[in-house]
């Protein structure tokens, strides 16, 4: 695939390494290695990003990797495996990140369900504000949650006709699915910077749909 330009936009190299790692429990070694070498990362192979806080891993690299992703087991296969990857992600974003710190005590249990929403991914977003150059927010409407990523890192410069943001589709997944004590909820990505939009906003309904 041709190389993403540079985007002077950055993940911690934590983040990466923890999003690259999660994608190899889902493709195996072997596939994560294939996918590096698509992507034009092959120096990352038996090299994955630091274990640090520093922002240093190029939005444009994240971008390639899952743009390899697809390329390599098709729009269908792709989603289906980024979305794996971004549900084993968010497990480890918790512990590494406590990006949804206190959401276990008393006081947040006996929460109504949309509460719980609303503080467990308005902390999330706010996480992910403070570590990268990924800016997020989250707003309550009467469709339900809109949550809203400015310079997504998941579709930076590519060009695509469909909405292709499926690592943040499993990762929110699994945070409501650990939020709400075991429900599914839909989560759809309505508009997609990588289409031409200002930004990547998803809709999740505030009825589980499981």
């Amino acid at each position: 695939m041709e190389p993403i330009p540079k985007s002077n936009l950055f993940y911690p190299s934590k983040a990466a390494r923890i999003y690259i790692t999660s994608l190899e429990e889902v493709i195996g070694k072997n596939g994560i290695n294939a996918i590096l070498n698509l992507a034009n990362l092959p120096d990352l192979i038996d090299n994955y990003p630091a274990n640090t806080v520093d922002r240093t891993f190029d939005f444009s690299d994240f971008s390639s990797i899952n743009g390899a992703l697809e390329e390599m087991f098709g729009p269908r296969g792709g989603r289906s495996l980024a979305m794996r990857a971004g549900r084993a992600t968010f497990v480890e974003v918790l512990r590494n990140f406590g990006a949804l710190a206190g959401v276990s005590e008393m006081a947040f249990k006996v929460l109504p369900l949309n509460a719980k929403i609303r503080i467990g991914l308005g902390n999330m977003a706010n996480i992910f504000s403070q570590i990268s150059d990924q800016t997020s927010s989250l707003e309550e409407m009467d469709d339900g949650f809109h949550y809203t990523i400015h310079n997504c890192p998941v579709c930076h410069g590519r060009h695509l006709e469909k909405p292709d943001c499926y690592v943040a589709v499993g990762l929110l997944q699994e945070s409501l699915k650990w939020l709400s004590g075991g429900n599914e909820f839909n989560v759809e990505e309505i508009r997609c910077s990588g289409m031409g939009a200002e930004v990547c906003e998803f809709l999740i309904l505030k009825e589980p749909i499981s």
